[in-house]
């Protein structure tokens, strides 16, 4: 059963990557006065799948919540964030280098 809902939240996941895209094509679209139709449907039909996919991922025991992708962008963000700024606590920096007499 866990394997269900792990295979249904990727694809979920997998879903929601692709609205963002779509989502910024249709922005680039309205921005240049194109029509946008065509990529709103796809991304309408794309909403109704994540939809039916939630109902069956907790008809299949899945009942913790899902995060918004707003939740998802800023999570991620922070992990990257929190990454690149490792520090060494046991060097403290400028310690190597002091200009203090003994």
């Amino acid at each position: 059963m866990d394997n269900k809902i792990n295979e249904i939240r990727r694809k979920i996941s997998t879903l929601r990557a692709e609205m963002t895209l779509i989502e910024a094509s249709i922005r680039d679209q309205v921005n240049r006065d194109l029509d946008c139709s065509e990529a709103s449907y796809r991304l309408m039909a794309m909403r109704a799948e994540v939809a039916e996919l939630i109902v069956r991922w907790r008809a299949a025991g899945g009942g913790e919540r899902l995060p918004t992708v707003r939740e998802r962008l800023s999570r991620s963000f922070e992990d990257r964030a929190g990454a690149k700024v490792k520090v060494d606590k046991a060097k403290k920096p400028g310690a190597s280098h002091s200009n203090a007499r003994v």
